[in-house]
């Protein structure tokens, strides 16, 4: 990853063709202000698909894409798909679109489909099946052509389905091996085939055992030994949300030849930490340039009025506030980290 200035990213789902004028709206009167340079779409299955449109769950369009598109170039803003891959196919134990429509990819089509946590956190495809990458890639091609993208994030975090004993395909088979097989295919369709740059979460590449972190922020299932098993040129975006006594990961990413871009939600304390302890272990190992920014994440639920809320708030609003709801605290954390990479560099 070669950067001029630092990686200033933003991240929300969207995939609503009703409300894409409020999001060009946002982008350009809150984004661009900002300062923001990156923008990481996660539309995943909210699109409507031509190849496959039995498993289209939005209604994000491809003109919606082209128009999206074309906003953030003429304002110099990266656009970055994000498509969620292996896990996350659903929450709980009801499956998203693909699932539904293609029952035969699911690793665990066993689980009953009311089932909750700890039973099933969600489902997976599974790696193994001999049709799913070339179903994926064409979904996929799709998001790159219509967002017109140099970069693509394949998602992959937090990924508790894999090698499941039920499975005829992956049963018995090394969860770390069948994880870095999929990273390894999308690469090869991504990067070499499609010449697009390769974004991905770091959580299941974390060892929770040698850096200790949990089994959301890191692996305890069996997965992180893959980082050892693929391509050094995925640029990796390191998540937590919490402020903790530390965070080795970043440090262990960049030892292992990756690019690293932390990823932080709306607590603004947490944020700054995490983006501080980044920089400084970066800085350690002379190594800045494989820690180029950080990315502000959202989880909340896009809709006309959180546009609008954004595009009507400023830094001075939050002076006296002791108590910040999360939209307004996500408003400030993203203000004080684009400050913050912008003294960096």
């Amino acid at each position: 990853m070669n950067v001029t200035e630092p990686v200033r990213a933003f991240h929300l789902r969207f995939g609503s063709h009703d409300l894409v004028d409020s999001f060009k709206k946002f982008i350009e009167k809150v984004l661009v202000p900002k300062g923001i340079n990156h923008l990481v779409l996660e539309c995943n299955t909210s699109f409507v698909f031509e190849s496959h449109p039995e498993v289209t769950g939005g209604t994000l369009t491809k003109q919606d894409a082209r128009e999206i598109a074309a906003v953030c170039k003429n304002k110099g803003i990266r656009l970055i798909p994000l498509f969620q891959c292996l896990g996350h196919q659903g929450w709980g134990g009801a499956p998203n679109s693909i699932l539904k429509a293609h029952p035969e990819f699911d690793e665990t089509p066993h689980v009953p489909f009311d089932a909750k946590w700890p039973d099933i956190f969600c489902r997976s495809w599974c790696p193994e099946h001999p049709d799913v990458n070339q179903f994926i890639f064409e979904l996929m091609d799709e998001l790159i052509d219509a967002f017109r993208a140099d970069a693509f994030h394949v998602g992959m975090d937090e990924v508790f389905v894999l090698a499941d004993d039920q499975c005829p395909r992956c049963q018995g088979k090394d969860r770390a091996d069948l994880f870095a097989k999929v990273v390894n295919d999308l690469h090869k369709h991504l990067v070499k085939e499609r010449g697009v740059e390769m974004f991905m979460w770091g959580d299941r590449l974390n060892d929770s055992a040698k850096l200790g972190y949990d089994q959301w922020e890191g692996d305890t299932f069996g997965t992180h030994k893959a980082i050892d098993l693929i391509p050094k040129d995925i640029v990796m975006m390191d998540w937590h949300y919490e402020k903790l006594d530390e965070y080795p990961s970043i440090r262990n990413f960049i030892e292992k030849g990756f690019t690293v871009i932390p990823a932080c939600w709306f607590k603004t304390n947490a944020a700054i930490d995490f983006f501080n302890e980044s920089k400084r272990q970066a800085q350690e190992q002379g190594s800045e340039d494989k820690m180029p920014g950080m990315v502000v994440t959202s989880w909340n639920s896009w809709d006309k009025e959180s546009f609008e809320r954004f595009m009507t708030m400023s830094p001075n609003s939050f002076e006296c506030d002791e108590k910040l709801e999360e939209l307004d605290e996500l408003y400030r954390t993203m203000s004080v980290i684009v400050e913050k990479l912008n003294s960096r560099f």
